[in-house]
């Protein structure tokens, strides 16, 4: 197949809905008739009671696991405005509060419980998120016996003992059981592939195995502990009977994929129309404010300074209020963009230090943001100059690597493909991120790539081999396209590499302002700006006036805003990305004053989600408290 026919194919995955059938999926937990605070994740009685009444009156149409079944099998459509009811962890007021209204109300629930909570003897207390608490809060056998007797609710698998965590990491992060590989500390080695599949396997068994025994029923589902799961483990659960599979995170399910279910996690302390707001809206994008981060600023051969660095940016990032850090997962220390060496575990470069995991669970943990890993698509240096990225020079017909351009490894050989691959699944193996942010260094010149194997792919397609020689504005354009869908092509792959082990993954990828804004920058970049966003989660625009060396830095922004606009959802899919820095002449920071400005100026175009990089938290740069007022999601920036 051609490569346009497979990027073709690729984005209509990407843009289109789903096949299957439709539904919405609640994920609640406790219901109790009185709620205290900080127990956000618990609901009332009386609001759960409301928000029934709220999905009858606006017919919705509560399903069961056997609907999902049959949907699937082509035998019975879902109904409009399906839903799912699930409940996790199994609370005793399940069976008190709950139970009754499923009757009364005639709506089916799956419910999920823990083997090793329910398998404690009575009077003995249960490992609860790091709290003892006592057996009794759960439910009984018996009154499990009783429910899924009902017809009205499935039983579900929550794990055996899955809902904790593993040691994950030297610097002592525990992390979810399903996800981690288990790291220890008398070796210093992580589990390897067979001996985590086994872990999870055993476990997986262990759960389904129980309720089959207690409850004469072998589950059908299993809901993933804190929504993080793995393909080896779906492919665990789908061996030990559960073929259908619940996870977190906001958006519609479909019956094409009920091994990959996504929940909309109920806050019981939220208003009921903020709730109502959310289902009408699952798919609505919630603004974002990134910053961009060089792991290289916090590492430190001293292992407590880099526990002191991380201290201040968790510090920094937390009193911004913001949503997202996009974090270096690569070392740079001489700054060209190429990666010299790697922040986590693998088998292809050597590692400045295992440390990615550790910053990126602080940051998701402590300061309540996603972490996108920030990684090199092409920039690896593993010694291997003949594997690099050859530009032909168009004055003398020379072929060799470009020296004004990132030293790259060309995406055209096997061999450097398979690397990369493995990079990418490494990084998923050992770590837990939210997002992948590939670096800009994804990019061929109009005269790249001269490389043997990717002379051989162009004649395969009907190109000239003298990249320098003359050329139609038709077969330049031509190239550049079949170049651009490649990359974007390789760059898909690499995500695929990654969901293996992170599965809800978002995408983001740097686009260069001229291939937005020259009329010859699709050509120069093999970048384009509307490919990118029908591809990508997001594209991350770099718009940075002063490096592009634009003489009205705000004239600049206005075009840029205005250019991106002109495609469908371009401002809700880019991250208009600012700098603090100006790189030209003396390298001078950008004054925070000036950010913040350019801050208001793009909200006032109707930019969505913005940011700046670098971010100097050993000098406060750009100013936290100065920015705060344009930056944070939690304020009005043209508040006077």
């Amino acid at each position: 197949m051609r490569i346009a026919g497979i990027v073709l194919l690729l984005l209509m995955s990407v843009a289109a809905p789903a096949l299957g059938d439709d539904f919405i999926s609640l994920c609640f937990h406790d219901v109790r008739p009185d709620v205290g605070r900080g127990d956000d994740l618990s609901m009332s009685t009386d609001r759960f009671v409301a928000l029934l009444t709220w999905l009858r009156q606006h017919h919705y149409q509560p399903i069961g696991i056997d609907d999902l079944l049959r949907a699937r099998q082509g035998e019975k459509p879902l109904p409009e405005k399906a839903v799912l009811l699930t409940f996790d962890d199994g609370y005793r007021g399940f069976y008190s509060q709950v139970f009754p209204l499923l009757k009364a109300y005639r709506y089916p629930a799956v419910l999920a419980v823990v083997g090793s909570w329910l398998d404690a003897a009575p009077g003995e207390t249960v490992d609860y998120g790091g709290k003892l608490v006592p057996r009794e809060k759960f439910l009984s056998w018996p009154q499990l016996r009783e429910m899924a007797e009902s017809g009205l609710v499935e039983i579900a698998s929550h794990s055996y003992n899955g809902h904790g965590g593993i040691l994950a990491n030297p610097q002592g992060n525990w992390q979810p059981i399903y996800t981690a590989r288990g790291y220890d500390p008398e070796t210093g080695h992580y589990e390897n592939d067979a001996t985590y599949i086994a872990r999870i396997r055993a476990d997986l068994e262990k759960g389904a195995d129980l309720i089959e025994r207690k409850v004469g029923v072998r589950p059908r589902v299993m809901v993933w502990p804190f929504g993080k799961y793995s393909k080896p483990a779906v492919g665990a659960a789908s061996k030990a009977g559960m073929s259908v599979a619940l996870g977190l995170g906001d958006g519609p399910g479909d019956t094409d994929h009920l091994t990959e279910v996504k929940r909309f996690l109920i806050e019981g302390s939220l208003p009921l129309s903020s709730l109502a707001w959310r289902l009408r809206n699952l798919l609505a994008r919630d603004s974002r404010r990134v910053v961009q981060v060089d792991l290289d600023y916090i590492y430190d051969p001293n292992p407590e300074q880099t526990e002191r660095n991380l201290g201040l940016l968790l510090d920094r990032i937390k009193a911004m209020q913001i949503t997202t850090v996009y974090l270096q997962a690569f070392a740079d220390p001489d700054g060209d963009g190429v990666a010299d060496a790697l922040y986590f575990p693998n088998d292809y470069l050597p590692v400045r230090a295992d440390l990615f995991n550790r910053v990126a669970w602080q940051l998701k943990t402590r300061a309540g943001v996603k972490v996108y890993a920030w990684l090199p698509v092409l920039g690896f240096e593993i010694g291997r100059p003949d594997l690099l990225v050859l530009s032909q020079q168009p004055e003398t017909g020379k072929i060799s690597p470009d020296p004004h351009a990132y030293k790259r490894l060309s995406p055209f050989v096997p061999e450097v493909r398979a690397l990369v691959h493995g990079i990418y699944g490494d990084l998923a193996r050992y770590a837990d991120f939210d997002g992948v942010l590939f670096h800009d260094d994804a990019v061929l010149s109009s005269f790249e790539d001269a490389q043997p194997a990717a002379m051989a792919w162009r004649r395969e397609r009907g190109l000239k081999d003298d990249l320098a020689g003359v050329w139609s504005e038709e077969e330049r354009t031509r190239w550049s396209r079949l170049k651009t869908e490649y990359l974007i092509v390789f760059t898909q792959e690499l995500a695929d590499a990654v969901r293996a082990y992170r599965p809800e993954i978002e995408t983001a990828r740097n686009l260069y302002a001229p291939a937005v804004l020259a009329s010859d920058g699709k050509l120069r970049f093999s970048q384009d700006p509307g490919l990118f966003l029908e591809a990508y989660d997001f594209t991350a625009l770099m718009a940075m006036p002063y490096l592009e060396g634009a003489s009205d830095p705000e004239s600049w922004l206005r075009k840029l805003v205005a250019a991106i606009a002109c495609f469908p959802d371009g401002l809700k899919k880019t991250v208009f990305e600012l700098q603090s820095i100006d790189w030209n002449g003396r390298k001078q920071p950008v004054p925070t004053e000036t950010l913040a400005r350019h801050m208001r100026l793009l909200q006032s175009l109707g930019a969505v989600n913005f940011g700046y990089y670098p971010d100097d938290f050993h000098r406060d740069h750009p100013a936290a408290t100065s920015l705060y007022s344009a930056f944070s999601v939690n304020s009005d920036p043209f508040e006077k």
